[in-house]
């Protein structure tokens, strides 16, 4: 991977995290941004960026000139019957995973651009917004936005910016920690999955890694699906 200068929004836990440390081996540059640093600025590389995806505007303080990839990680977990779901509840879906990566790329459009090498852009969807899943509405709607938008800015920003997107399947992270509080919610999510594990941070961050990465610079526009087989193996039992 060439070195240089990586933006992570959302890296200071999670997918976000393992995705950083994964950079910090190559010797880069690595920015985080988000609004509690974690002790993110321990791993080799790192500066903090005060950061809320959510506020109209933020100061550009201690960004560089130019960025040779970004990655927009926050995102959120709200499954709940359609008719319970609220107006509100699929606005803040969409501001959150949506509109917050729609400020971020705007805001980050100028030092993309003036990469010195081809530049990267990895976002995050869901499984759930390809194959239908109960109770998923207002996520899949959201990442289903995102997944949009991933193929309209590879067609608009190609050919000096790449923009790919990862949809994981149910990841054990913090923001999973509910639906895998208990060894038989984790079984069951398990055996879910053709793989039969539920995914380790590991798992959608090494393909982000690799999207960020020179081995990926004829690819664009993609929707990687890191998620167990659940998307489109069906096991005959």
């Amino acid at each position: 991977m060439t070195k240089g200068n990586y933006f992570v929004v959302g890296g200071s836990s999670g997918i976000g995290r393992e995705i950083v440390q994964g950079l910090s081996q190559g010797e880069h540059r690595i920015y985080v941004g988000s609004r509690e640093p974690r002790q993110i600025e321990e791993i080799a590389g790192v500066k903090h960026i005060q950061l809320d995806v959510l506020a109209p505007s933020w100061p550009e303080v201690g960004l560089p000139e130019s960025l040779q990839g970004l990655v927009y990680c926050p995102g959120s977990i709200r499954l709940r019957p359609f008719h319970l779901l609220k107006d509100e509840e699929f606005l803040e879906d969409f501001a959150l995973n949506l509109l917050g990566a729609v400020r971020i790329l705007r805001t980050m459009l100028p030092r993309l651009q003036s990469s010195p090498v081809l530049a990267s852009v990895v976002l995050f969807s869901t499984v759930a917004a390809q194959t239908g899943m109960p109770y998923h509405a207002s996520i899949a709607s959201a990442k289903g936005a995102v997944e949009g938008l991933t193929r309209a800015l590879a067609a608009e920003w190609a050919p000096g910016i790449r923009v790919n997107a990862v949809a994981p399947s149910l990841t054990d992270t913090p923001l999973a920690h509910r639906l895998l509080s208990s060894d038989e919610k984790r079984t069951a999510a398990a055996e879910r999955h053709p793989l039969q594990r539920v995914g380790s941070p590991s798992d959608p961050a090494e393909m982000a890694l690799y999207l960020l990465s020179d081995r990926a610079t004829w690819i664009t526009g993609q929707i990687f699906h890191v998620d167990g087989g659940i998307s489109s193996v069906q096991k005959l039992n």
